[in-house]
């Protein structure tokens, strides 16, 4: 039977087993079952179109499967958009409706959904991702769309049964067939390239019916359903698996599951068949939940531990590896899996695999369905270890990590599916445990502190496994996981997970280990630190923030009890581990210290937010002691990086001193650091801890007060700033209050003002420069309200500025004045610095600041700060500032000062000052009276009494003995005579203070804490005693002591420095005793901003301010120091100080004055040499207008330097850039720019542009006349045209090659093409590409001029023509041959290849010389057309002054005359003669072969004017110039009225042919209306009008024509001519154009500067057209002769007679497309859309601005003959320009030939910043002042001056 049904056709078998199915007797099922064993037999293919055919035809039961999808979507209930994407895809994040941080929505959800106002950015996906709309557990219901609400499913009906009664019986059959073809196309080995191509094909074949099964799961809920049940049933998998198929298959059935069990156990799996082995583990796991066993210990892991051995021995690695001998591993977790269903079968083959694409997408589009993701979640958590396992030996790991975390973050961003799993499949402990297996894979033996007995293993970052991240998906599930409140609670609740975590984490403890080269520069600098910053950040910081998170009120606070117990023990654990006693080994440092992190930012939640008690959670004083060592080393290493003591590390080492500061990391790093630091410091003694800075920081024996001292630890090239390094750390220490009592407000408002300090930010730089908490659920969320109103509160916005021919700028975010006058905060810059000259850019600017507001001129020092007050669990911070080891160190560093020590500096006193200043403003609590009260009883120590800094400053120390080196000076000095009796009862006293030796006060204290800290002494012995480090070497000077006499105290140490800094004796003078009034008269904050005197000053009344007894003492001081003195006598000395302080003073001034005027000179050398947009810079430059001297014109050469006039032997030319240009055929009529289309129903027409009218009319034009006149009626090079223009700067024409010589010698890579005769300019860099040589003046043909009035009209036309026939008899002087023509011809030559041949050759015969003729006058006239564009568009008072460039149009002109002289025109067809002269009728009979010439009234004036002044000799007079252009005028006038007369109705044409018949008596030549009614009477002789009647003019007329509107028409359509004319006259003979305010006088104005109209004339408001006309002959009869031309030839070309009499030479402005406001607009539109060409969507889809085309950017689809498409279109379009927009990235890129290069973006975000690649994805508008910049240099040609960065583009874009 099934045999027969497979004979029938497909539908018609499918509808007749429905309907036996649906009988009760089940006949029809056992029929299908049959039907299905030979159609899914595993002997066909599976990619057979015929087995894909029959499964459609029976799931939809007789139906077409089109109707039956339709069908079923009807009843589709899914409010879950769910649509799967893969990497690259477009989406959307919207922060304001989010509620998990990865939410997302597809484009198409986005846009339907309310968004506007939110907080949202568009990006591409990384990993593929699916749309959550209508999810309510990831996003808010009022973001979801329209389709996905949940009100829109309510009234779906349920899907009837019968409908889906044969998807029933199929689709567990071809579930099956799937995975059997899994089965058995999978072969073990994946290495091999065979074997994978085999898994390859295996794939490619099953890729049909997946996507069947795709295209069932998008048909909705209800197919989804029936899916889940097939999939997740573990009696159908039971029965179909190893159920009763029919015998026939029996045997292949088996042989398919053995190879799957083969499959599973070489996977190192164990099955539930295996059940000898499996009881062995139950018994071990059922021992606790989390099993200690030996790496080979377990059966379980027999199979894998071979695996894993032979793994082991192929990494050489640098160091070797180390195994575990217990790791803490569950076996259940690593090595068991079971499958019972089909989904758990199917996502094994998947891992196996290694994630093919179609297979997770398949699987990610059923997750709408509920049961589906419940039941794909707990068997995803099944299969999770077996997932990283495989993870770790993928080949291709990067894309594998991609896909499952594309699958997981969709099951795990859902809390309540997460806790499920976490509670019911131990997700928790699998992941934990899976984390401790990779890690364990490449563990080495730590080499911390002491190598020998070190036990500690950390990870080696040089494995792939860290290098590669590939723990990533793994760890980025786990911070999901985490910040679910349920999941993480039950994290922080499991002890036994906590023990497991703190394991994990202690493997990165002291990972990274560097060592210091002392000796050889490092050989290979390892880049391993990267792998390290990014482990510690990821696997360690970001789960510690997750759960820190979790830990924000009280009633947690057994949480952080737990967390921090169990970091004291594994910390413990490490440092007897790395058998560390109390010093840290030398010379190494580690970067990375998470336990200490997490210790610290678990104490600073709990204080913070959970008010606990700061000493129950502290340790021991000896642990906290021993916490404190390594992050200290850190921060002396820092110093020590920074000092370049590193530097034979290489530069990696700065690059991780840099990375552990930078933005990204410093909340995970440097932040818990110091914060630990400071808890340590509260908590310790301070003597101990402040001896213990300076010790790590190799700074002790600095800290004497000798001159001279010997440091066995460090260079004096480094003890300065390794001591002002520690200073800068103790401040910092003791000013940041980032975890001390700050709120999140406070510190976000002084992270900002820090970034904002150092420079100027935009938006997007100073989100990434903020550090923020990483967990993204923590609230502050970069770009949130929250953000935004504290960056207004703090900074001003600057809108993006342009500067002409300048860098783009993007909007800056500035600090507020009161910001820098009040907030400044030179200790937060110092420490948030990357890069050091950062701290000096804040400072410049804060100078900045104080100079521009009058605060202060000098050079200020940072401004001290009030800081905010401390929590009170951290008061004992502040013990440091009063300890006596501060105190004698601040004290010797003020006498070192004082004395000028070497090796001291600015900042370190400024640091002492600011460590005083701290000191006096934390005072502690106990009075100071009672201190003083004491004073003398208790001496205790020689150099203080007390700890009180405001007392100790008063203390007065009278002798110190010091240890020197014997060739010290202090020794030599006797004590002087008068005391010798004393001697030696002072050196006894208690008043000399002893040698300080910091090293010996630390080793005491350590000693005392340890003693009392433990009962037995046997513990001393562990300390072993070092020698004190003030034996020196014997190789050096003995030390001797030596007893100086110093009788200062600090108080008179400051004054004393007080008159160093002012550089004035005496100085300070306490102001209270000028102003008897009380000491507060002055509040030192108001003193905040200054220099050293003023910061010296601000501690003195301060002091004064804290104690009388102070007071007292500095006014004494300051009496003793300063006695009153008479003025006049200036002792000696002094009077040396104030010379030699004059004499600085002038020699400074000298220096400013030389400055200045080198600035001066610079500028004015910028001003002429660089100028682009300047009007009319500087006249003697402009050699453009020939001015009218007697003598020659002299030209400088700008690489001799040697000045002269061009000669024919040695010409001079100037420096020119020659570029094709297409701006001028892109002009249209209508003023109005055109928009970009972005729908399909709006579209770009090219044909109303002015490129493609020329083309059609010269096309018309040569249908019907003879070629050589064709070329001579019309202008070419409205595109390709040739565009001259000049710097200006000119020189020899011989030093020019060999100047290009060099150039091509030189092996610098230059950014031009040297062999394309590309150079810049020597002078002023801007680019060119030739020399135009300068033509010869000769002065004396310009004396000889002829009064103009005196002659005739007639006299001049017959002179003009005497000089044409003039010009074939004795040619120029090209017979000749000098090097000037040589020139002339070689630039001829540069500029017809500067453009492409078909922009040349229009005549019919390629290379006839009317070709180069049309050609060269053709670029006269581009260069006039498109200087008038330059100028606006007219020549009013606007356009002239502003854009007058330097041009070279003399020149050119000179270069194309000699050129076209040497074409000699034919007499007969001489269009002067036709123009001047009543000619007779040559009978057209004559040659009917020959085609008539064009008749003079379809000719262009333009051309014919340029065509006769070109032709004309060299020296051209001007009245020749004005004749000429009359003659042309009276032609022009007559066009105007013929083409008016073809615009009127035929009514009109009686009406105004009737008028002017009335008048012709009167003065008829200068009448319109009697021309007009002549020129109507005479056209319509012929048929003319008739023709044109019907279509044309019903669009023309649209209103009556009066005399007005006739006299305005006839004007304007003179007007283009009168321009250009006028600019050639102003070039050929140097006259200054007219100017005019308004538009309207701006006809008469030109008309009489050409010498058309009489000026006496002008007096008239409104000059009058006809009132310019002055005709030679008789205006009827020569007007009659030009249309009986037109009459002549009409018959031949009756249809186009209109078209070419009608000659409109109006054209607006070039301009580009107008673009939408919104950038989205576009994106949406265009990133999608396929080409025309090849109809593939681009990868990099372009625009051109200029004309719209869609091109593929580099695109290897649309490539012809080696040129992309891009380039192809620069060429076609601009004639090699082209102005792209790359849709994908929002940037303008710019082709120029052979270059291109990245222009910027016309589309800014709402703070005025480019978003390149879309990066961020913010909404972007349109700039329009940028795009009217890009415009306006696209329309002068300036893109090669004004943008620096070219490149070569090879073609390939």
């Amino acid at each position: 039977m099934a045999v027969s049904l497979l004979r029938r056709d497909k539908r018609s078998a499918a509808a007749s087993l429905k309907a036996e199915c649906s009988r009760p007797d089940g006949r029809g099922v056992q029929l299908l079952n049959d039907l299905l064993d030979s159609v899914l037999s595993p002997e066909r293919a599976l990619a057979e179109a015929e087995v894909i055919e029959w499964c459609k035809c029976l799931i939809a039961g007789g139906e077409s499967f089109d109707d039956f999808c339709k069908m079923v979507c009807a009843y589709d209930n899914a409010t879950l958009c769910g649509l799967v994407w893969t990497a690259n895809f477009v989406a959307y994040r919207c922060r304001t409706c989010g509620i998990s941080p990865c939410m997302s929505l597809c484009a198409e959800c986005f846009n339907a959904g309310e968004h506007t106002g939110h907080d949202f950015n568009m990006f591409r996906s990384q990993a593929g991702g699916a749309c959550d709309c209508g999810d309510s557990s990831v996003m808010r219901d009022s973001g979801f769309c329209k389709r996905h609400r949940s009100t829109a499913s309510l009234n779906i009906p349920s899907v009837p049964n019968e409908l889906m009664m044969m998807s029933e019986h199929i689709l567990p059959r071809v579930i099956l067939r799937l995975v059997q073809h899994l089965r058995d196309g999978y072969s073990e080995p994946v290495s091999d390239p065979a074997t994978e191509r085999d898994l390859q094909k295996t794939l490619q074949q099953m890729d049909p019916l997946i996507s069947l099964l795709e295209d069932l799961t998008k048909m909705g809920g209800a197919t989804r359903s029936i899916l889940t049940r097939v999939l997740a049933n573990h009696q159908i998998y039971k029965d179909l698996c190893s159920g009763d198929l029919c015998t026939g298959e029996k045997t292949y059935a088996k042989k398919n599951y053995e190879k799957y069990l083969a499959a599973l156990k070489g996977s190192g799996l164990v099955t539930s068949k295996e059940r000898s082995v499996t009881s062995v583990l139950d018994q071990m796991a059922g021992a606790s939940n989390v099993t200690i066993l030996g790496a080979t210990a377990g059966t379980g892991q027999m199979d894998s531990s071979d695996e894993e051995e032979q793994d082991g021995n192929q990494r050489v690695g640098k160091r070797k590896r180390v195994e575990l001998c217990n790791s803490t591993k569950d076996p259940s977790i690593m090595d068991i899996l079971k499958h019972k269903c089909f989904l758990e079968e199917i996502l094994f083959w998947t891992v196996k695999y290694e994630f093919p694409q179609k297979m997770v997408t398949f699987l990610l589009n059923m997750l709408p369905d509920q049961d589906y993701k419940i039941a794909f979640t707990k068997t995803f958590v099944q299969h999770y270890a077996f997932i990283m396992k495989t993870l770790i030996k993928s080949h291709e790991s990067d894309t594998m990590s991609n896909r499952i975390v594309h699958i997981s973050v969709q099951l795990f961003s859902n809390e309540e599916l997460a806790r499920q799993v976490t509670e019911e499949c131990q997700l928790l402990e699998i992941m934990v445990t899976v984390l401790l297996y990779m890690m364990e894979s490449c563990l080495i033996k730590s080499e911390l502190q002491d190598e020998e007995n070190n036990f500690h293993v950390v990870v080696n970052c040089g494995e792939p496994l860290l290098k590669n991240n590939t723990y990533w998906p793994l760890v980025s599930d786990f911070i999901n996981i985490l910040s679910h409140q349920s999941v993480a609670k039950r994290f922080l609740e499991d002890q036994g997970l906590l023990q497991m975590w703190m394991n994990f984490v202690s493997f990165f403890q002291g990972m990274n280990l560097n060592k210091r080269e002392l000796n050889e520069h490092v050989e290979f600098e390892s880049q391993t630190y990267y792998a390290a910053f990014a482990a510690e950040l990821e696997a360690c910081a970001q789960p510690m923030w997750g759960l820190l998170t979790h830990c924000k009120i009280r009633e947690t606070q057994g949480y952080t009890r737990t967390v921090v117990r169990y970091c004291l023990d594994a910390l413990q654990d490490w440092f007897d581990a790395i058998n560390f006693v109390d010093e840290p080994a030398p010379n190494q440092v580690t970067f990375h210290l998470p336990l200490h992190r997490y210790y610290a930012m678990f104490l600073s939640k709990a204080i913070r937010c959970q008010q606990l008690d700061l000493d129950s959670l502290l340790p021991d004083q000896e642990m906290l002691m021993k916490m404190m060592v390594h992050p200290l080393q850190i921060q002396a290493s820092l110093s020590e990086i920074h000092s370049n003591m590193w530097v034979r590390n290489g530069l990696q080492i700065k690059g991780q001193a840099m990375t552990y500061v930078q933005s990204h990391f410093c909340n995970s790093m440097i932040d818990p650091d110091i914060f630990l630091l400071q808890v340590c410091a509260s908590r310790l003694d301070p003597d101990y801890f402040v001896s213990s800075v300076f010790e790590r920081f190799k700074v002790v024996d600095l800290l004497t007060m000798a001159s001279q001292h010997q440091n066995a630890a460090l260079d004096t090239e480094h003890e300065r700033s390794m001591l002002e390094g520690a200073l800068t750390f103790l401040v910092i220490l003791l000013s940041l209050r980032i975890h001390l009592g700050m709120t999140d407000d406070e510190i976000l408002r002084a992270e900002m003002v820090a970034q904002l300090c150092m420079s100027d930010r935009t938006h997007s730089t100073l989100l990434d420069l903020i550090p923020e908490n990483p967990n993204p659920k923590s609230g502050i969320i970069p770009g949130s309200y929250y953000f935004e109103n504290m960056l207004s509160a703090v900074a001003d916005f600057k809108a993006p500025v342009f500067e002409p021919g300048g860098s783009m700028q993007q909007g800056m975010y500035t600090p507020k004045a009161d910001v820098w006058n009040q907030e400044f905060d030179p200790i937060m810059v110092i420490l948030r610095t990357v890069y050091r000259r950062d701290v000096q850019s804040a400072m410049d600017r804060y100078m900045g600041f104080l100079k521009q507001t009058g605060k202060f001129c000098g050079n200020p020092w940072p401004p001290y700060r009030e800081r905010a007050p401390l929590n009170p669990s951290y008061k004992g911070l502040m013990r440091i500032l009063h300890c006596k080891t501060l105190h004698i160190v601040l004290f010797t560093l003020l006498y070192k000062m004082s004395m000028d020590h070497q090796n001291m500096s600015e900042h370190i006193l400024c640091m002492v000052l600011y460590l005083i200043e701290l000191g006096l403003d934390n005072l502690p609590e106990e009075t100071v009276e009672e201190e003083e009260m004491f004073g003398e009883e208790r001496c205790s120590d020689s150099w203080f009494h007390g700890t009180n800094i405001a007392t100790n400053l008063n203390h007065v120390i009278n002798y110190v003995r010091v240890r020197v080196p014997e060739t010290a000076p202090e020794v030599t000095r006797e004590p002087p005579a008068s005391t010798s009796s004393d001697t030696s009862s002072f050196v006894q006293s208690s008043n000399t203070a002893q040698v300080f030796s910091l090293v010996a006060e630390r080793r005491r204290k350590f000693q005392e804490i340890i003693n009392r800290n433990s009962d037995n002494a046997i513990q001393n012995a562990d300390v072993r005693p070092k020698t004190s480090k003030w034996t020196a070497p014997s190789s050096t000077p003995q030390l001797t002591t030596a007893i100086l006499e110093v009788r200062e105290s600090m108080l008179s140490l400051l004054i004393k420095l007080h008159y160093k800094l002012s550089g004035k004796q005496n100085s300070y003078y306490p102001f209270w005793l000028e102003d008897s009034e009380s000491t507060s008269r002055l509040d030192p904050m108001q003193q905040s901003h200054g220099d050293g005197t003023t910061a010296v000053e601000r501690i003195l009344i301060k002091t004064a301010a804290r104690s009388r007894q102070n007071k007292c003492s500095i006014e004494e001081i300051c009496r003793k120091v300063a006695p009153p003195v008479p003025p006049k006598k200036n002792s000696s000395a002094d009077k040396k100080a104030l010379d030699k302080e004059e004499r600085r003073q002038k020699a400074r001034e000298r220096q400013q004055k030389l400055l200045a005027e080198f600035a001066s000179r610079q500028k004015s050398f910028m001003e002429t040499a660089m100028d682009l947009e300047s009007p009319d810079s500087d006249v003697a430059m402009d050699i453009g207008s020939s001015e009218q001297q007697d003598s020659e014109t002299v030209y400088d050469c700008v690489i001799c330097g040697q000045s002269g006039p061009s000669t024919e032997e040695r010409p001079t030319g100037l420096v020119v850039l020659l570029q094709a240009s297409s701006v001028l055929g892109h002009r249209r009529r209508s003023t109005e720019p055109k928009k970009l289309p972005t729908s399909d129903e709006e579209q770009i027409y090219p044909e109303d542009t002015c490129g493609t009218a020329h083309d059609v009319r010269i096309t018309d034009l040569q249908q019907y006349f003879k070629d050589s006149s064709c070329l001579q009626s019309v202008s070419i090079g409205w595109e390709g045209g040739v565009y001259v223009q000049t710097c200006g700067h000119t020189l020899h024409i011989d030093c020019h090659k060999s100047y290009m010589e060099s150039l091509r010698n030189d092996q610098v890579l230059q950014s031009f093409s040297v062999d394309k005769g590309e150079f810049t300019c020597p002078l002023c860099r801007q680019f060119a590409n030739s020399v135009l040589p300068c033509y010869p003046e000769k002065s004396e043909e310009k004396s000889i001029w002829s009064p103009y009035i005196s002659k005739t009209l007639q006299a001049l036309i017959e002179e003009v023509e005497e000089q044409q026939e003039q010009l074939g008899m004795f040619p120029v002087s090209i017979s000749s041959v000098t090097n000037l023509s040589k020139e002339m011809e070689s630039v001829m030559k540069d500029i017809k290849n500067t453009t492409q041949k078909k922009y040349i050759d229009y005549g019919k015969t390629p290379g006839s010389p009317d070709n180069d003729f049309l050609f060269m006058y053709s670029v006269a006239r581009l260069n006039l057309e498109l200087e008038l564009v330059h100028r606006g568009g007219n020549l009013c008072l606007g356009g002239a002054s502003a854009t007058t460039k330097r041009s070279c149009l003399n020149q050119l002109l000179h270069v194309l005359a000699m050129h076209m002289r040497l074409f000699r025109i034919d007499s007969a067809y001489n269009p002067w003669t036709r123009l001047t002269r009543l000619t007779q009728v040559i009978d057209s009979g004559i040659c009917d072969d020959e085609k008539p010439e064009v008749p003079l009234l379809y000719r262009d004036i333009s051309s014919l004017l340029l065509i006769l002044v070109l032709t004309m000799p060299q020296e051209l007079h001007k009245e020749h110039f004005t004749c000429i252009v009359k003659v042309l005028y009276n032609l022009l006038y007559t066009q105007a009225i013929a083409t008016l007369s073809v615009r009127f109705s035929e009514e009109e044409r009686t009406a105004w042919k009737n008028s002017g018949k009335l008048k012709i008596m009167c003065n008829s030549d200068k009448s319109w209306e009697v021309l007009l009614s002549h020129i109507i009477g005479e056209l319509s002789k012929g048929k003319l009008y008739c023709a044109s009647d019907t279509d044309q003019v019903s669009m023309l007329s649209t209103s009556v024509w009066s005399p007005q509107s006739i006299e305005y028409s006839i004007q304007q359509f003179c007007l283009p001519f009168l321009r250009t004319t006028s600019l050639l006259q102003h070039h050929l003979f140097g006259d200054d154009l007219p100017n005019c305010q308004r538009t309207e006088e701006e006809f008469g104005m030109l008309a009489s500067y050409l010498g058309l109209l009489l000026s006496s004339l002008q007096s008239s408001d409104e000059a009058n057209s006809s009132s310019c006309l002055e005709w030679p002959v008789a205006a009827l009869d020569i007007i009659s002769q030009w249309c009986s031309e037109v009459m002549t030839s009409a018959e031949s070309h009756s249809e186009q007679v209109m078209n070419l009499l009608v000659q409109d030479p109006q054209w607006s402005l070039p301009c580009l497309l107008q673009l939408p406001e919104n950038y989205n607009t576009i994106f949406q539109y265009y990133h999608r859309k396929a080409c025309v060409h090849c109809s593939k969507v681009p990868k990099d889809p372009a625009l051109c601005l200029v004309c719209g085309t869609f091109v593929c950017l580099k695109g290897q689809c649309c490539k012809q003959q080696s040129y992309c498409e891009c380039v192809l279109h620069s060429q076609n379009c601009g004639a090699g320009t082209g102005i792209f927009l790359l849709i994908n990235a929002s940037v303008i890129i710019v082709i120029r030939g052979h270059r291109f290069c990245l222009w910027g973006s016309v589309y800014l975000d709402t703070h005025g910043e480019e978003d390149r690649d879309l990066r961020r994805g913010k909404p972007l508008y349109l700039c329009s002042e940028r795009y009217k910049v890009l415009e306006q240099q696209w329309v002068t040609h300036t893109f090669d001056h004004i943008n620096k960065r070219w490149g070569a583009h090879y073609n390939g874009l």
